[in-house]
């Protein structure tokens, strides 16, 4: 029996009709969330990326001061626009698209974000208090992760979960989160990489697979067990002629022979990626209340 389908559009949608009624709700008190989106250069994936949460914000009612600059922006040109926005009040969170052009140094642009404005969960304060579990913004991918999980009544609390990648954007995060005595937490977890020694027997183990190598068929049926749940993250051009793009999207796991064994399985596209916009808007919105002292 195939896996049901964690449709990660659906759950996108149901939270963000839930950020509107918040976002007219805060209107009412004369309170308007603010994103602030700065893109460098014309990277085309970025600026899709970009386009989609500014649309997103506009969907939801949230103010978007959308900065695109050229690719020969300076790095001091670009720490101004930052500080810029760190002072003003009309904006609660600071989105830098990475990445950034060579000459900029993404850690010294990450930095210069005030923390209380991080929304994308970078900041290494807001990495700190996320893995002592104090309340923070949590990275937009991996709370998503969490929040399918949720959502998707897949119960976490004492399951092993096997995530396989160790990235600072998901991986590592996903699984710090996954180890946290709260909701949807409270996992087993077991943290695998490039390294790692046979990975199908860790997987094999796992309850709840969560997937973010960043190549294609990293997990196969063989290394799936019976009824797991498998979250699939990651998002990798390959080559079809038979596609007029001369190419389709897939994940880092084989959907069609592994949806035959699992429980649950998101796809790609259409699984987490739809999660990542929405948790930005999410962060946002908790900042807005935040700076207005509003639980």
């Amino acid at each position: 029996m195939s896996a049901k389908i964690i449709d990660g559009k659906q759950i996108a949608a149901d939270i963000r009709e839930e950020l509107k009624a918040e976002v007219a709700s805060l209107k009412e008190k004369g309170i308007v969330p603010g994103l602030g989106v700065i893109l460098v250069g014309d990277d085309p994936a970025s600026q899709s990326y970009v386009s989609a949460k500014e649309k997103a914000c506009e969907n939801i009612g949230i103010y978007s001061d959308d900065n695109r600059l050229p690719a020969d922006t300076t790095e001091e040109e670009l720490l101004a626009l930052v500080n810029r926005m760190n002072d003003d009040p009309k904006i609660n969170g600071i989105l830098v698209q990475l990445p950034l052009p060579k000459h900029i140094n993404e850690s010294a642009v990450l930095l210069a974000v005030n923390p209380d404005k991080d929304v994308d969960g970078f900041h290494p304060m807001s990495v700190g208090k996320m893995m002592i579990g104090e309340e923070t913004f949590l990275p937009c991918t991996p709370h998503g992760v969490v929040q399918m999980l949720i959502r998707s009544g897949v119960e976490t609390s004492g399951a092993h979960v096997v995530v396989v990648g160790r990235s600072n954007i998901v991986g590592k995060p996903v699984a710090n989160m996954l180890l946290q005595k709260k909701e949807g937490a409270n996992a087993t977890v077991t943290l695998c990489h490039t390294r790692t020694k046979d990975l199908g027997y860790h997987t094999r183990q796992a309850d709840i697979i969560i997937a973010a190598s960043g190549w294609p068929n990293t997990v196969t049926a063989d290394m799936v067990k019976e009824s797991a749940v498998v979250i699939d993250v990651g998002v990798n051009r390959v080559e079809d002629a038979s596609r007029e793009r001369g190419y389709r999207l897939v994940g880092d796991v084989d959907f069609d022979a592994v949806k035959e064994k699992a429980s649950m399985i998101t796809p790609v596209p259409g699984g987490v990626g739809p999660m990542t916009i929405t948790m930005l808007l999410y962060n946002t919105v908790v900042s807005a209340k935040r700076a207005n002292d509003i639980d």
